[in-house]
């Protein structure tokens, strides 16, 4: 089952144990959901979003929820992903800023 792509919304999440259930698209039965499953996301997901995820069955013959993802992730990768670049630039050229007028600062 598992390379086959479905889609479907985030029906109920327990944050405080990290997991939840997945409202298939198709009517199908509630898919379980680990947050270890969720793939490159920054934040943990919020009831009502649409999901992207494979099925696989566990040991027990239940079936599970794995490489999940939001909508907003592109073939290049997550919007997550590219933010945290941003972030560190961001960093980068602030620090780059702030050593260079501590710098001027002293010559003065």
């Amino acid at each position: 089952m598992a390379n086959a792509v479905y889609k479907g919304v985030l029906k109920t999440w327990k944050d405080d144990r990290g997991f939840g259930f997945i409202k298939p698209d198709n009517g199908d039965k509630d898919i379980f959901v680990h947050i270890s499953s969720l793939k490159d996301l920054a934040r943990r997901p919020n009831r009502g979003e649409a999901l992207y995820y494979e099925v696989v069955e566990d040991g027990d013959g239940k079936l599970k929820a794995i490489n999940v993802r939001t909508e907003y992730v592109s073939s290049g990768g997550t919007i997550a992903r590219s933010n945290k670049k941003w972030v560190w630039l961001t960093i980068l050229i602030l620090g780059i800023v702030a050593i260079t007028v501590a710098y001027l600062y002293q010559k003065s």
